[in-house]
């Protein structure tokens, strides 16, 4: 008897630990109220699954800013794809995409929206916002390889959406009869062999009646392919009032084919089935550390910074044809078998981060 009482005790406290939403704490624009001349903690909303390997963030800060997102911003400028451990260290391989109407802009000044937080929602797993300069909301929810987006349009006959490869070297190309765009980009920091990339494909639910690609800022319109040292495309179509237009993201860092394969991490679920499982996977490493005492305040600081401990080292392995861990080594430049996590970019972590992931999440 006293066995089964014990394993009953046992059971209902693993289900409250799972059934608990842990993630009401976190709340990842804690620290982003930051400077170059003064930190109050140097974050940015990481919107991501625990370590995965790419995260997306909100973009306020000018291309090639370590400081991508403050909290004192009222511009953003697109939705990035980054791999930022910190600002120090600054980003590699990102893009960004970035929804508009009346007129097809790229130039990053011109194409940003105003935005207040009150239209702004952020969780480790979902982020919602709403660009007051065009009336649309953007939302997104990632996997670790691949993201959906969501743009809720307002009608109009003008309807566009950016895709910025980045400076450094890039290269774009607009398949409009499959409702795609790919491209690569090698923007990075430094420490990275020669043939770096990281290839992404977009994949839209929507024709394109409008399509240009950008060379170094100069749009040309029906052009559908571009190399040089910074490369984007924008297309268009036609909006009713309230349509959702979506797009699927996936990306590698070892060709275009596996960002195929990586975009089947989305498989065909919509934005809250990807929401639900995003919750889902964050709950259950937060979970794994229960406090007790304490006032909201403090629950919100403990889990928002546990939240930050779960982001790296990220995962920097693709899963091949077979399924088998393959990774792009950053030290030769090959496409090597087996696990890589990387972008631990602190020091003194071996003090403090890495015996904590020792302990409660070996």
């Amino acid at each position: 008897m006293k066995k089964c009482w014990l394993l009953f005790l046992v059971l209902s406290c693993t289900f409250l630990a799972q059934s608990k939403d842990w993630t009401q704490y976190v709340n990842p624009l804690m620290g982003t109220q930051s400077s170059f001349e003064l930190s109050t903690g140097n974050t940015y909303p990481a919107i991501a699954r625990p370590w995965g390997m790419n995260f997306w963030t909100p973009q306020t800060g000018k291309m090639g800013d370590g400081w991508q997102y403050v909290y004192t911003a009222n511009k953003i400028r697109g939705f990035k794809q980054t791999h930022q451990p910190s600002p120090w260290i600054n980003d590699y391989g990102q893009f960004s995409i970035m929804p508009m109407v009346g007129k097809p802009e790229f130039d990053e000044e011109k194409r940003a929206s105003w935005f207040g937080h009150k239209g702004e929602e952020a969780t480790p797993y979902y982020y919602k916002v709403y660009l007051a300069e065009y009336d649309i909301v953007t939302e997104m929810s990632p996997t670790e390889r691949a993201v959906l987006f969501r743009f809720t349009f307002p009608e109009n006959a003008h309807s566009y959406i950016a895709v910025d490869a980045f400076d450094k070297g890039s290269f774009i190309q607009i398949i409009p009869e499959e409702n795609k765009i790919i491209g690569y980009s090698t923007r990075n920091s430094g420490g990275v062999p020669e043939n770096f990339k990281n290839y992404f494909i977009i994949q839209f639910d929507k024709p394109f009646t409008y399509k240009a690609t950008v060379n170094n800022g100069n749009i040309q319109e029906n052009a559908t392919e571009q190399t040089t040292d910074h490369a984007g495309a924008i297309i268009g179509f036609k909006t009713q009032r309230g349509e959702q237009v979506h797009a699927r993201i996936a990306s590698s860092f070892i060709s275009f084919e596996q960002a195929a394969r990586n975009m089947k991490e989305l498989g065909n679920d919509n934005l809250e089935q990807i929401k639900q499982k995003g919750q889902k996977a964050w709950n259950q490493v937060l979970g794994k550390i229960e406090v007790e005492g304490g006032n909201l305040d403090q629950y919100r600081t403990f889990y928002s910074c546990l939240y930050r401990s779960l982001l790296f080292p990220r995962k920097f392995y693709e899963l091949d044809e077979a399924g088998k861990p393959v990774h792009y080594s950053p030290y030769n430049g090959q496409v090597l078998p087996g696990y890589m996590f990387t972008d631990t970019g602190f020091w003194d972590t071996f003090r403090c981060l890495f015996p904590l992931l020792n302990l409660m999440y070996p």
